[in-house]
């Protein structure tokens, strides 16, 4: 999904053209903001490329769930623009763990441009969880999610969950997607890959993301999945 990453988007296409030959087969653009067609590379595109363009902005969750309708393969694969596959073996390690039997979901480990690690699998975010992480300054070794800026799903899996809550407009809806996922059965699984995800937090308006969590937070806290989860973990 392209939110004016234009930059990151041909960068990631074309490292996908050299590291995920033969992985990749199918990739969807969309579009969340108006934007001009890219022009196909001479030789044309190493994989089938779709590209759909909103008449008005929607959700994370929304533009995922319709981007899975041209999903033909046995995996789903949701991946931030400003994501960077730079090693071959990257696309490989996670499709192979996501193959293992009872994972419903896979994940690589993530990177700062620096060379730091992100945290990018977490514990669910409780009240307590909150205090716990920016008052106390103390973190939990517990995953129970995995960020959606790089998830690679069984499609069966995903069709079955109904893919991400759309509402949730963004944050939040990764959380409640491998809650959910786990809830019913499936295992949610690092794989022995890393990348180097950018996080271009500059272009972002921080009051209006803050609102956005806030809000998402709010909602989770409130729904069936959640409350299940956390009766299940004791």
């Amino acid at each position: 999904m392209s939110h004016g990453h234009g930059e990151h988007v041909k960068r990631l296409l074309a490292q996908l053209g050299v590291q995920a030959a033969g992985v990749v087969g199918h990739v969807v653009l969309t579009h969340n903001l108006p934007a001009a067609p890219l022009p196909t590379p001479e030789g044309g595109w190493p994989f089938r490329f779709t590209e759909v363009f909103n008449e008005r902005p929607v959700g994370f969750g929304a533009n995922h769930n319709r981007a899975f309708g041209h999903c033909q393969s046995a995996f789903f694969c949701v991946l931030n623009p400003d994501i960077e596959i730079t090693e071959a073996a990257t696309m490989r390690a996670v499709l192979e763990c996501a193959r293992q039997p009872g994972t419903g979901c896979a994940y690589p480990e993530l990177y700062n441009p620096d060379g730091s690690r992100q945290q990018n699998e977490r514990e669910v975010m409780t009240p307590w969880a909150l205090l716990r992480r920016h008052v106390l300054r103390r973190t939990a070794r517990r995953v129970d999610w995995a960020s959606g800026a790089f998830l690679l799903v069984r499609a069966d899996v995903w069709r079955a969950l109904g893919g991400f809550d759309e509402g949730y407009f963004m944050y939040c809806e990764d959380t409640d997607f491998c809650l959910r996922l786990q809830l019913a059965g499936w295992r949610l699984a690092r794989a022995d890959a890393r990348t180097m995800h950018a996080a271009a937090w500059g272009s972002r308006r921080p009051g209006r993301h803050m609102a956005w969590h806030v809000r998402s937070l709010l909602r989770l806290w409130t729904t069936p999945a959640f409350r299940r989860y956390l009766k299940a973990r004791q």
